[in-house]
């Protein structure tokens, strides 16, 4: 972004002056293209946690179906899981800035191995509540970005989150089909014990390839002797001025998103009485135009434009989205809205992203980004109420309308923000 809070070299404290000699990064090579080993590794176990994620998700619903948990306690479960990913996205973030990328990545897949086997073990409603609280470190994801964060440049930084994203989106598409395929000829318990051992085998790799600091600078004893968990540095970040801005952002733009995808699935049934496979054909559609914008529109964005740019009509583009979705009368016309609609959010996602890494300092990049998935949880643990609410009263345009609202004063917001 054009604006960046941070202070210059001589504010910033000691242990920040002090920087890691430039040694030449440990490389692999793949099909004769060189890759650093850390973030090849990285895209391996996102495209990993991607996939056990999306297998478990696709057959927790049929498991508690299963144990007869009725809808209403189906969105008691999801929003348990929302909000117990709020509570440690930015604990976790702090852990990584302290303790490095290598532990960051292995306490996810650790925390993702114990709700998985839970999950498995499961036989009432208490215990899937129970498989659900070891999440509250699952967050692979935001340690993929910490390490790639860590390894970038800042010109470099959105093209290389935005990679992170198509490796996910590989496994958002392949995670169904396995756990598909496993429910079918053995269980659901199966499918989340497949997703265990996966999990097991990243907390592997993370171990014996990614190295234990990633970070360009040194920590020094003054830092090390800090708490690993400070909520008081926490608020500090958070309400720091470009941070706020940003964080603020996020979350008004992302309000809309989030309460219709709550309802989507509801909406894919009822409004356009789409079939369940139907219906996973229009997931897998939404997924493959997210991997395509992530990984390969922002990069070439981010090259030809500024960030400030592609934040101010990335929203533009979003006003117009969402007013179209309001009028949207069939799955084709669903198809065509839903192509801007994602070019939009994906781009603005991984550019506040970025951008919010560049609000602090190197050693605190993995409490930035822990805020910005806090932020998501926090709208993934209101959506079902709200969406459910305006569903139910207000009927489907009413997406559409919340978010051209919502979306208008963003745009304006930021065209004040960064007029040239």
């Amino acid at each position: 972004m054009t604006e960046n809070p941070r202070t210059s070299d001589d504010d910033k404290s000691p242990e920040m002056k002090q920087e890691m000699p430039p040694g030449k990064p440990d490389e692999v090579n793949v099909f004769g293209w060189r890759f650093n080993k850390a973030v090849f590794v990285t895209h391996i176990n996102i495209f990993l946690y991607s996939t056990c994620f999306w297998i478990q998700t696709g057959t927790l619903p049929y498991l508690t179906k299963k144990l007869g948990v009725d809808p209403v306690m189906f969105g008691y479960l999801q929003t348990t899981f929302a909000v117990v990913q709020l509570a440690g996205g930015p604990l976790f973030g702090q852990f990584g800035d302290k303790m490095g990328g290598q532990a960051a990545m292995m306490l996810a897949f650790l925390s993702a191995s114990c709700s998985y086997v839970l999950l498995g073990m499961a036989g009432t409603f208490l215990m899937l509540f129970i498989s659900r609280l070891p999440s509250v470190f699952m967050h692979a994801m935001q340690a993929g970005q910490m390490i790639v964060t860590d390894t970038s440049s800042e010109k470099d930084r959105a093209g290389a989150l935005g990679m992170l994203g198509l490796s996910y989106g590989v496994g958002m598409v392949i995670g169904p089909f396995i756990g598909g395929l496993v429910t079918k000829f053995f269980s659901e318990q199966f499918a989340a014990y497949t997703a265990f051992l996966g999990s097991l085998f990243s907390v592997y790799l993370t171990w014996q390839f990614i190295p234990q600091k990633t970070k360009r600078v040194v920590i020094t004893s003054e830092v090390k002797e800090q708490s690993v968990l400070s909520i008081k540095k926490i608020l500090q970040l958070a309400t720091a001025p470009g941070a706020l801005f940003l964080l603020t952002v996020r979350a008004l733009a992302g309000i809309p998103i989030g309460v219709f995808q709550s309802m989507f699935s509801v909406v894919a049934m009822e409004t356009f009485k789409l079939l369940p496979e139907q219906n996973g054909y229009m997931m897998s559609y939404v997924g493959i135009l997210t991997m395509i914008v992530q990984g390969l529109g922002v990069k070439v964005l981010t090259k030809k434009f500024s960030e400030n740019d592609i934040l101010k009509w990335s929203s533009f583009l979003l006003v117009w989205s969402y007013l179209a979705l309001a009028f949207v009368k069939d799955i084709f016309q669903m198809c065509l809205v839903m192509t801007p609609l994602v070019v939009g959010l994906a781009s603005s996602n991984i550019v506040i992203s970025s951008a919010l890494t560049r609000t602090v300092s190197a050693l605190d990049t993995g409490v930035m980004l822990g805020l910005n998935m806090a932020v998501n949880s926090f709208i993934r643990s209101l959506s079902p109420t709200v969406g459910g609410y305006l569903l139910q009263y207000f009927g489907f345009p009413v997406f559409g309308y919340l978010g051209f609202t919502m979306l208008s004063f963003v745009t304006v917001l930021l065209f004040i923000k960064f007029r040239e």
